[in-house]
């Protein structure tokens, strides 16, 4: 056989190569990788010839053992570990890893039956043992170097997400450390400009941390706490934070009037950072002087609550991308540009749907979609039970 594969080493590489090519992704080099199914198979041939002579148990030192080895014991064993980190590298995936030394044996076996080449039994087996010890070690490299890949651009990730975090949260623990010390001199009142820096601080360390820990409990899929409550008192409490913000950007904030009987039925905390997520961003944006809007009302079976701002409107683009993560389409970049990515997760994750509806030279209008729900109706009202519940959803 090894007299069979040298005369015919040329056409064997050829079809291989004609394989690969089929299956490379685009931008391949057409040259075959340097450890690749050349090297294996000058690698099949001396194994062979070894087994040829009077001491056929040394072509374990080229072949390894039956049943695989450590990739250092044999040399196919350490020039395919290096090819699996080459196919990872060129982009392959671990299947075309096995199809790339399956491409060989059926080049081989095809070429014999077209040549009416003769393989002993022995030989076969001596070819099956050589690919499989090279796939074992060939797929082995390759899913360690993988999982190197992957908990490299993990911590990359990760690295750069504390770093966001962290220089946002330096920056306002500065501004708000700096006003203290001014107005701890006394010579400022905390009524003036001063105590209104200090105030804006505060309200973006609040709100940085509130929204970090929405991310996290999201991303660590901690279970909801879903519970009834009242959508108007959910809004007066979000109307009581945000009159603050309106008050240090210096724009109007108006609420609408709430019909007391809607509820909803969700992981607060969570919603609240979603809608406290979408305010931030308003009057991040919103032009100075103007008017941010929060409305909440029911349409048939949904609950709508809408943010809207007068930020002149969305830049060109698809406005799904503001939706991305760390993504800042507008003029300030302060921040993580996590907010609305967080607040769609949110919202998404109680059942709801929010989307941004951009209205040109005005502002844009952020919509969370939720199932409408009712509160109890009061015994001394209807005479029913006071623990009777409409729910239309």
């Amino acid at each position: 056989m090894h007299d069979f594969l040298k005369a015919n080493r040329a056409e064997l590489i050829a079809r291989c190569r004609v394989k690969v090519a089929q299956r490379a992704p685009p931008g391949m080099p057409e040259n075959e990788l340097e450890h690749g199914i050349t090297v294996f198979l000058e690698q099949l041939i001396k194994t062979l010839q070894v087994e040829q002579t009077a001491h056929p148990m040394l072509s374990r030192k080229v072949s390894g053992p039956t049943g695989g080895g450590k990739p250092a014991l044999s040399e196919i064993g350490e020039s395919a570990a290096q090819h699996g980190k080459e196919l990872l590298l060129h982009g392959f995936t671990v299947e075309e890893v096995v199809h790339d030394y399956g491409d060989l044996c059926q080049a081989i076996t095809d070429l014999a039956f077209e040549q009416g080449a003769t393989i002993e039994i022995d030989e076969f087996r001596t070819l099956n043992r050589c690919l499989d010890n090279a796939i074992a070690n060939a797929v082995t490299e390759f899913g360690y170097q993988h999982d190197f890949v992957v908990a490299d651009r993990q911590a990359d990730a990760l690295n750069e997400r504390l770093g966001f975090f962290a220089h946002e949260l330096r920056n306002l623990l500065c501004t708000a450390t700096l006003a203290l010390s001014v107005i701890k001199q006394g010579n400022v009142g905390l009524s003036g400009a001063t105590g209104a820096v200090l105030d804006r601080a505060l309200i973006g360390l609040a709100n940085l941390i509130d929204r970090s820990l929405a991310e996290v409990r999201m991303t660590a899929g901690m279970p909801l706490q879903n519970r009834l409550f009242s959508l108007a008192n959910f809004i007066a409490e979000l109307k009581l934070s945000a009159s603050l913000e309106a008050q240090a950007k210096g724009c109007a904030l108006t609420v609408s009037a709430v019909d007391p009987l809607l509820a909803i039925d969700a992981d607060r905390d969570l919603l609240l950072s979603a809608v406290g997520n979408l305010l931030q961003n308003a009057f991040k944006f919103t032009h100075a002087h103007s008017e941010v809007t929060l409305n909440a009302y029911a349409v048939a079976d949904r609950i709508l609550i809408d943010v809207e701002d007068h930020c002149g409107g969305l830049p060109p683009g698809d406005a799904e991308k503001m939706f991305l993560p760390f993504t800042q389409s507008g003029e300030d970049k302060s921040g993580l540009g996590l907010g609305l990515s967080i607040s769609r997760r949110s919202v998404e994750a109680n059942d709801g749907i929010l989307s941004v509806r951009n209205v040109p030279d005005t502002g844009c209008v952020f919509t969370i979609d939720l199932p409408r729900h009712s509160l109890p109706i009061p015994s001394s009202a209807t005479g029913a039970p006071s623990d009777r519940l409409v729910a239309l959803d």
